[in-house]
């Protein structure tokens, strides 16, 4: 099971009803005298609202159809022996408790040979590399897992619910989206009905089976509690507060229709065990993988080559873009497929296709999930409008990347000031080093640029809607500008390109 670690404090909620009882004491004046009478009234509880019973939901019979198609996988490594006295490994006993990537005390550095002289090539042994479930997805054997499952696993056993094992083979797996296709040797396997995750909301009641900590079948339960969860990897997630641990990787996380809607892939926690936090890959993304891991044993991807990031409130603001969303170009390849489409740094793609883009997280995913070669028209803002564009996607490969340059201008012109900074002119070379048509070079920023992250290096080639050719342009339309918005700075760093709000000085 995959940990993400983050520091949370949770906060336990204290309270407690009451019971009040009244207790009236009163006085009466009588003949004779003065007496004094107690008045005890009856208790009286105070009124309570009773809300209407909820049924909660009965997992049994959804337990009951599901359980004979989720699996329990262990895989084994093989690792080198090395040998001691009478060929006995001295740390065998502390591998055994701790692991095969265990560091023993001291260090863990292989013994002298004989006499101080180097041994010759290890042996290998082959041990227990981790536990984990999975389900089956088709009656001949197809079972779906987790990457981290089965990667560098040197044997893989699957054991059904029956208590039936089968040794199985990898069909593909995808590091990216943690998802990985295996397959065993049998037939009329009992196969788990795919959901659509689409249709969950927050709330309602899903259930998981898997093996936390190799304790083969068992059952938890919780509600969705989050949607679309961004945590930086290739895929959202759905939230759950079901308790998830270690060997619950690659098992189902189930609607109570009994349809998959997840695979179990990840925990938040501070401990390493579950905190109230789990992560499940949508199922509906991970059939999409399938389908390719199926035919080539790989995922192939579209790749546009370019490099994006988030576009926030102030930025939207000062560029005139109706919504802070859209993904906010940085840079652009040379010769990528978004460079021949005339993608610039400084654009943000909002369309991409017939998709929308909301975050700047979505971008990725809609490139990825297109089929490479396919011309895609996509939508980016530029300058106040709307430019449409087509892009002839290409396919991404493990090793690409992109080069890195530093600008390394100087100039001896006069420094103009403008909101707090002082700019020059930017020389030839680098205009045709970083392929630019113009801009000011910033000497030294304070005040409200500093405070936006301008610095010393970055070079100004656009505010708001507007090129920048000259520091004396510049600061010329600066000063032409409602003092009462923020100013959009467009601004090249090395290769990376990108917006800056600036809110001018009262």
């Amino acid at each position: 099971m995959r940990e993400i670690v983050q520091s949370y404090v949770v906060r336990p909620a204290l309270g407690a009803r009451r019971a009040v009882l009244a207790v009236a004491v009163g006085t009466a004046v009588v003949a004779g005298g003065l007496h004094t009478m107690q008045v005890h009234a009856q208790a009286q509880p105070q009124a309570q609202t009773q809300s209407p019973a909820v049924a909660l939901p009965d997992f049994t019979s959804i337990v009951e159809k599901a359980e004979p198609a989720v699996v329990n996988i262990r895989t084994t490594a093989k690792v080198p022996t090395r040998a001691g006295r009478g060929g006995q490994d001295p740390y065998e006993m502390f591998r055994h408790f701790f692991g095969p990537d265990a560091v023993p005390p001291g260090g863990g550095k292989p013994a002298p040979g004989p006499r101080g002289g180097k041994r010759g090539d290890p042996d290998e042994r082959t041990v227990p590399r981790g536990v984990g479930s999975g389900f089956i997805i088709s009656a001949d054997g197809s079972i779906l897992t987790n990457h981290h499952v089965v990667a560098d696993a040197t044997d893989i056993f699957v054991t059904l619910s029956d208590g039936r094992e089968f040794k199985a083979k990898v069909v593909g797996s995808d590091e990216r989206t943690d998802v990985a296709l295996v397959k065993i040797d049998a037939k009329d396997l009992t196969v788990l009905p795919i959901g659509d995750p689409k249709l969950l909301r927050k709330g309602q009641w899903v259930m998981a089976i898997g093996s936390p900590f190799g304790l083969e079948s068992t059952v938890t339960s919780g509600i969705v509690s989050a949607l679309g969860r961004d945590t930086g990897d290739y895929l959202p997630f759905i939230q759950t507060d079901v308790a998830v641990n270690p060997g619950n990787s690659g098992g189902p996380l189930l609607n109570l229709k009994g349809e998959v809607v997840g695979i179990n892939s990840q925990i938040v926690s501070r401990s390493g065990g579950f905190m109230g936090i789990s992560l499940a890959i949508p199922i509906n993304e991970a059939m999409s993988v399938v389908e390719q891991l199926k035919v080539s044993g790989k995922v192939n991807r579209g790749r546009i080559g370019v490099q994006i990031g988030e576009v926030s409130k102030e930025v939207a603001e000062a560029i005139g873009l109706p919504k802070a969303e859209g993904a906010l170009v940085s840079g652009v390849e040379a010769d990528a497929p978004a460079d021949k489409a005339g993608v610039q740094a400084g654009d943000v793609i909002t369309k991409f296709g017939d998709k929308s883009i909301g975050k700047w997280t979505d971008l990725p995913r809609v490139v990825g999930q297109t089929k490479p070669g396919t011309s895609v028209p996509m939508e980016v803002w530029r300058k106040g409008k709307i430019v449409k564009l087509t892009a002839k996607v290409g396919e991404m490969k493990t090793d690409d990347k992109v080069a890195s340059a530093k600008p390394d201008a100087k100039t001896e012109k006069v420094a103009t000031k403008v909101l707090g900074m002082e700019v020059v002119s930017v020389d030839a070379d680098t205009l045709k080093e970083l392929k630019i048509k113009g801009g000011v070079l910033v000497e030294s920023a304070e005040g409200a640029a500093s405070t936006a992250g301008i610095a010393e290096g970055d070079i100004i080639v656009v505010v708001n809607d507007t090129d920048v050719t000259s520091p004396e342009q510049f600061a010329k339309v600066v000063a032409g500008l409602d003092k009462a918005r923020p100013v959009g700075l467009m601004i090249r760093r090395g290769e990376q390109t990108q917006w800056v709000a600036v809110k001018p000085a009262k």
